[in-house]
Formats: C-alpha cells, sequence, structure tokens
C-alpha cells in the first residue's frame, strides 16, 4: 500500500511539474497573470520564465522516471527535492528580510513548500526502500 501511495504521489508531482514547465514555456506571460503573487516579485521577464520553465520539465521528468525506475528512484527524486528545497527556502528568506510580507508563505505553501515536503517524504521512502533491499 505504501509502496503504490509513494508512486503515485510521484506520478502526480511529475505531472504538476511538468504541466506547470509546459505552461511557463508556451505562456509565460499568462502564467506570470496567472499564478498568485507572482506579479508582486518584480516584472515580466519572458526569457526568466522559460529558463524556470525548463527547470520545472526536468523536475518532472525526474519524479517521473523514477516512480518507472526503481534502481534510480534515490537519485531521481532526491535531485528535483534538492531544487524544490531551494525554492521554498528561497520563498521564506523573502519573507524573513521584508521583501514579502508573511502573508505569502500560506498563499504560495501549496504550490512552492507542500512540493519540496513532499519530495522529501518521498526521497526518504526511496532511501529506506534501497537501505532494505541493499540488507537482504
Amino acid at each position: 500500500m505504501l509502496k503504490s501511495t509513494c508512486i503515485g504521489l510521484a506520478v502526480l508531482l511529475g505531472v504538476a511539474a511538468l504541466a506547470n514547465g509546459v505552461f511557463m514555456l508556451l505562456a509565460p506571460e499568462a502564467w506570470y497573470f496567472a499564478v498568485p503573487g507572482v506579479t508582486t516579485t518584480g516584472s515580466f521577464n519572458q526569457h526568466f520564465l522559460r529558463d524556470i520553465g525548463l527547470i520545472f520539465l526536468l523536475i518532472g521528468a525526474g519524479f517521473l522516471a523514477g516512480a518507472f525506475q526503481p534502481r534510480q528512484r534515490l537519485l531521481l527524486w532526491a535531485v528535483p527535492t534538492i531544487w524544490l528545497t531551494g525554492h521554498a527556502l528561497f520563498h521564506f528568506w523573502e519573507v524573513a528580510v521584508g521583501i514579502c510580507s508573511a502573508s505569502a508563505i500560506p498563499r504560495d505553501f501549496p504550490a512552492v513548500t507542500l512540493p519540496a515536503i513532499l519530495g522529501w517524504l518521498l526521497t526518504a521512502w526511496a532511501f529506506r526502500a534501497r537501505t532494505a533491499k541493499a540488507a537482504t
């Protein structure tokens, strides 16, 4: 049951990241105005948004590939999780130094902090599964 839940969660994170990346690549201006809070972080920059869109494609591909490649799962989930964690920490830093108000934390949580937390849970499960397998 836990394995199926983890694989399903990885697929969900992968598909969501891919969808976000495609949206950012194909319609960066629409993405900029559609995502709550983005317009308060700086002016529209098509090149920058497309660069980040590429990162989200890689994140999505990593979670999806890890869901179907058990031997590589730990690395394929850990790497995008590290980026997602840096992204979430950056959002907290912006609040800490006064760039954004504290209201940004709950607003951004579902799309910024939660994916990082879920990524760490998946990575921990993959590590545990790999360690258990190596012990047998």
